[in-house]
């Protein structure tokens, strides 16, 4: 279907300019004359700006808070989101607005708009615009979606900081390895093969690792390569991704802090979309969806599955063995009071904190523990390398 773009006046003698796939140039009039605007101008085989590619999420937090505060204080739908499409400074956002107030132009609904565009707007994202708009709250189903995406961001953000200081020593480290092994080994070997005493274990096996290295470097590589990629494929299986995302959760520290990050994810996405008028099954296949974890996921859908079966929801999550007997009560409770999404909130609440304590925890775990690492590699083989050393002073002497 080929694109059109025309420049109209619209009643208040306002120019609008934007995009749209028609059959011909009469349906593009045919949508004009219904939205009572005046064409000045038609262009054919137009080509669209890109509308893919990264958005931020502090993008679309601030995006959501000003569309939410102009439909707030009245301003119609069409010009709320020309107004934010001018004032974009993400390029990619700012023609992704422009595309949806040309869909909702031409008749669509602002859910039916935003569906389109999966690299800006989230699943999650449009089935509470639609809850929104069919409630006739879309300003505050939308302040609320702010506030869900800054806190869950926040949480995100936590999760993957406490992944980067151990990332840099690690990778620091590795550095300093390779750099001894390559630079270093080979000076301290030239001179005991020209003194030609026997070397203790310790240094043989440095200098065997510090040959090989400068002999199959591109092996090691090719390795190391060559592993990521058939880990990255076996993660991709089913039972790949199940079985390495409950190794993760079962793995010490770092599992309490996946664990409890996954309920705090899980309990205030289902909550914000309970509270906004989705339905509870839909609610629950979309919060499977980014649960992040296969296992957390598949409880997720057991507990669908049972709720459709006219079961309770906490039953199959208590099988799972992931949520802990407090989640499971609380939810339990809510259920029973039928104030579910209220008890999810605070579920959510509490466990943001407790993220943020098993982060803290972690980190404190983790550095002794790279300290020492660091100090056995690094001075295991300095000392390997001062071995014979001392021989040939005893030897002197």
């Amino acid at each position: 279907m080929p694109a059109f773009t025309y420049t109209a006046r619209a009643m208040n003698g306002e120019l609008r300019t934007a995009t749209v796939d028609a059959s011909n140039r009469d349906e593009v009039l045919a949508q004009l004359r219904r939205q009572r605007l005046n064409l000045v101008k038609i262009e054919e085989g137009v080509k669209k700006a890109k509308t893919t590619g990264k958005i931020k999420m502090r993008d679309i937090v601030i995006f959501t808070r000003q569309f939410s505060t102009m439909i707030n204080s009245g301003l119609p739908l069409v010009q709320a989101l020309d107004i934010l499409a001018k004032q974009s400074e993400n390029p990619v956002l700012k023609e992704v607005t422009k595309a949806v107030v040309s869909d909702v132009e031409s008749g669509n609904t602002v859910a039916d708009a935003l569906r389109k565009h999966k690299n800006a707007f989230s699943d999650l994202y449009v089935n509470m615009v639609a809850a929104g708009e069919a409630g006739g709250i879309l300003d505050t189903i939308l302040m609320r979606l702010a506030t869900f995406m800054e806190k869950n961001d926040a949480l995100v953000r936590k999760v993957k900081g406490a992944m980067i200081y151990p990332g840099v020593i690690m990778s620091v480290a590795a550095i300093a390895i390779i750099t001894l092994l390559v630079f270093v080994i080979p000076v301290f070997e030239g001179m005991f093969a020209s003194v030609g005493l026997p070397l203790p274990l310790p240094t043989r096996v440095v200098i065997g690792m510090s040959k090989f290295l400068k002999s199959y470097w591109w092996a090691v590589i090719a390795g190391f390569a060559g592993t990521g990629y058939l880990f990255k494929q076996y993660y991709a299986t089913p039972g790949g991704k199940l079985a390495i995302d409950r190794a993760m959760l079962k793995a010490p520290v770092l599992g309490d802090v996946l664990r409890k990050s996954a309920v705090s994810r899980f309990t205030r996405t289902l909550g914000t979309l309970i509270g906004s008028g989705v339905s509870i099954l839909e609610g629950l296949e979309i919060t499977a969806k980014t649960a992040g974890n296969r296992v957390i996921q598949d409880a997720i859908m057991e507990s669908r599955a049972s709720i459709a079966g006219g079961e309770t929801i906490s039953a199959p999550l208590q099988k799972s063995a992931v949520f802990p007997p407090m989640v499971i009560s609380m939810i339990a409770v809510g259920e029973q009071t039928g104030g579910l999404d209220e008890m999810l909130s605070k579920i959510a609440d509490f466990y943001d904190e407790e993220v943020d304590a098993a982060v803290s925890g972690l980190l404190s775990l983790m550095e002794p523990v790279m300290i020492v690492f660091l100090g056995v590699v690094v001075g295991g083989m300095v000392i390997a390398m001062y071995l014979p050393i001392f021989d040939m002073i005893n030897a002197v002497q």
